[in-house]
């Protein structure tokens, strides 16, 4: 039942917001009661924490698989771009933005782990496009590695880019085509 619950509840913070959605909400969907929640999750917070992480996971074990498969750089790049739209469902809301400002603690635990796992991934990367002749063998790697990471949290920024300018689809396209060239 943790699992069923864990999954639902990921699925409507992501497609309503982490601060939209009640725990009645989430009963009603599962067809359980707030008690069998609470059995499980302690408060709201603790779900919203063992969602983010297990969603990270999710995604960052994903993203080592698609990197094991030894594809050229800029394909790998853009499978991985794919991939984690398709895990965050396209993102309708900012739930990034309400995890900052409801839970700013499990947003920096996430924003660390996120760095970590991206810098060896876009690192990575970069030296296999360098070895292969795909990417300029005078690019500053380290910097890259972090302007990369820096563009891609900050086009999630609905006060820099709101969804009704820029579709986060066409947006994540849009900076990898910028990010590659």
């Amino acid at each position: 039942m943790k699992e069923k619950i864990l999954h639902k509840a990921t699925e409507l913070f992501l497609n309503l917001g982490f601060k939209s959605v009640t725990m009645d909400d989430l009963a009603q969907e599962l067809g359980i009661s707030k008690k069998t929640i609470y059995a499980h999750f302690a408060n709201k917070t603790k779900l919203v924490e063992e969602c983010t992480k297990h969603l990270f996971c999710s995604i960052s074990e994903g993203i080592d698989h698609i990197c094991s498969l030894h594809k050229n750089p800029i394909e790998e790049l853009y499978e991985i771009k794919r991939f984690a739209l398709l895990q965050l469902n396209n993102e309708k809301v900012s739930p990034q933005y309400q995890l900052q400002k409801y839970y700013p603690k499990i947003y920096d635990d996430l924003k660390k782990k996120q760095y970590e796992v991206m810098e060896d991934c876009v690192l990575d990367n970069i030296n296999k496009g360098i070895e292969l002749g795909i990417y300029r063998d005078n690019l500053n790697i380290g910097f890259v590695s972090r302007i990369y990471y820096s563009g891609v949290t900050s086009i999630k920024d609905n006060r820099l880019f709101p969804v009704t300018k820029f579709p986060i689809v066409s947006l994540m396209d849009e900076y990898l085509e910028y990010h590659l060239r």
